[in-house]
This record gives structure tokens, sequence and C-alpha cells, in this order.
């Protein structure tokens, strides 16, 4: 080596070396038909659209809920103070919407009818009154033509008390006006749905599981306070699970939606079985200016696959996988 020159031995040495190396780096590959992948998962995050401190958290973080289990529960005063003051002003407009549909109270109706009885005697003796004044101007001397227009004076207005109440007791038995029974049925409506709304802002203080899964994590404690729209829990439902690989071009057209996917994890025996269920229209590497036969192997396309609930549970977000697509086993 001093003198510029390599000894056999130099040579067997570099020959191992190049070969344990060329050994180690093919074991890094995986075989030609497999693509590298991961573990993903979409979220739920579950929130109120009202803040609020945290009274009650039903869950714990590595759980599984079914759907429509209780998750947490925000104070409710104030909601409830307006639940309560909506349902008294629906009441009330009920009750203004059928005194509006009755005509006046008994006892109103039968002082007009006893009214219209007292008229009804007073015409029927005005009614002889006039009679009789009209037949004493036959008798000479007997009565006057003053007292016979009294009589009848009096008789006409008789008549017209009587035209008055009938009408008033008609009236009575009515009811109020049809515009205003509608402007009452107006209101009732409105204020049903007044507390309908206060009765959905209520409910939105107690959160439910929307779907089925594990709770993945939990944002806050008790006693803490939640800015509205905050979430307080997060939820991964098992269709939320699947992997995702990148595929090279020259690969791409081989893979159609639906396909057949066996997915190897680290540490269980076998194969996962899912399908195709996303083909990324674009890729995630463009070279620049020109496609050339190098840049063209640096493309590459999202594919992701989904798996049947059951299966997708034992998978975890992060997790590295193998993927080998267009396999049915």
């Amino acid at each position: 080596m001093r003198h510029g020159r390599i000894g056999p031995n130099t040579i067997l040495y570099l020959t191992l070396a190049l070969t344990v190396s060329g050994v180690l780096t093919g074991c890094d590959h995986p075989p030609s038909d497999l693509v590298q992948g991961y573990v993903e998962g979409e979220y739920i995050y579950v929130a109120s659209p009202y803040g609020g401190a945290l009274t009650v958290l039903s869950v714990r973080r590595g759980t599984q809920v079914s759907a429509g289990d209780p998750l947490f529960a925000l104070e409710q005063a104030s909601e409830k103070a307006a639940r309560d003051e909506a349902e008294r002003r629906l009441s009330q407009a009920r009750a203004n919407l059928e005194d509006r549909k009755k005509g006046k109270r008994p006892s109103e109706i039968e002082s007009l009818r006893a009214q219209l009885k007292q008229a009804q005697a007073a015409l029927q003796l005005s009614l002889r009154e006039v009679s009789r004044q009209e037949g004493l101007t036959a008798v000479p001397g007997a009565a006057v033509e003053l007292e016979v227009d009294r009589a009848r004076s009096s008789r006409d207005q008789n008549q017209q008390r009587v035209s008055q109440l009938e009408a008033d007791l008609h009236t009575a038995l009515l009811g109020s006006r049809t515009d205003q029974v509608t402007a009452a049925d107006a209101e009732v409506r409105a204020k049903e749905a007044a507390l309908a709304k206060a009765e959905w802002d209520l409910a939105q203080k107690r959160q439910v599981a929307p779907k089925a899964g594990l709770v993945f994590d939990t944002l806050y404690h008790e006693g803490e306070w939640v800015p509205a729209g905050r979430p307080v829990v997060v939820l991964l439902p098992p269709a939320h699970i699947k992997v995702r690989a990148f595929v090279s071009q020259a690969k791409l057209g081989a893979i159609k939606l639906g396909d057949p996917v066996q997915v190897m994890v680290d540490g269980v025996q076998g194969s996962i079985q899912g399908n195709v269920s996303y083909i990324s229209p674009r890729a995630e590497y463009t070279p620049p200016v020109i496609y050339s036969q190098g840049s063209r192997e640096k493309l590459v396309f999202m594919v992701e696959t989904l798996f049947d609930q059951a299966v997708a549970v034992n998978l975890h977000p992060g997790q590295p996988v193998d993927v080998r697509f267009g396999v049915a086993q």
C-alpha cells in the first residue's frame, strides 16, 4: 500500500466487504410486489356548540363506546332557565288563543240576555201604549196628538234597544274576529319554535357518541372551562381506519378500485384482507420541467385501503405495514 500497490489480502478484504454490504443492502428492500405503507385514522372530534364548565366526563381514553353512549356534559343552568321561560310563554300564548276562540264569559252572556228580556218587555208595553193612544184618538177629547207621538217614540226606542241587545248577544257568542284568532295562533306557533330552540340548546350541553368506536383521546378534565366549539372527546370508529400506501406510476395502471389487498403487519402472522377504496388522481411528487425516464420513477400515487370493521379494530394509526395489491387469499 505504501508503494501504490494493492496486495492479495487487501483485495480479498475489499471483496468480502462489498459482498456483505450488498447482502445487507438487499435485505433492506422489500420484495418487488410489496409496497410500504402505514395505518391512518380519520378521527371524529365531538364538541358542543356552546361553552361551559365540564361537569361530567363519562368516558376514558382507550375505551370502546357504542353509538348513543353519553360522552360528556357541560353546565346547563342558563339553558334550563331559558327552556323553562319558553315553556311558560308557550302556555300563555295557548291560553290567549283559546280565549280568542271563545265568546264572552257565561256571566256576561247572562247579563246580556237579561237586558234583552228587559228591553223586550219594555217594547211590549210600548206597543200596547201606542195601540191604546191610537184608539183614544177616535174619542173626542180623550187623547191629544202629543201623547200619541210620545207613545210611538217610546215604542221605536224600545225596538232599537231590543235590536241592539240581540246583536250584542250574537257577537258575544261568536268570540274574537278571525284575524285576531289567526294572530293568536301565529303567536302560539312562534312560541313553539322558541321552545324547540331552547330544548335543542339544552340538549347540546350533553353529547353522545355519533358512532361506535374507540375513545382515542379526551382533551379536558371535569371542572375545566370548555370554549364553544372546542372538542372534548376524540373518537376513532373502525370504519375510519385505513391503510395508505404510495405506489409508483409504473404499477398504478394495474390497480383498480375494489381490488383485493393483502396487508402485512409486523408481529402478526398472515395477512389482513382489504379492498382498494381510493386512488389519488395526482402524483405526490412532480419533477420539474419534463418527465425524463429517471424522473418518472419518482412519481408515486397514494392508494387507500379499507377493511371490515372486525378487522380494522386490530389496526392502530401510525403502524408501518407492507401492502400487496391484486392478490386475493
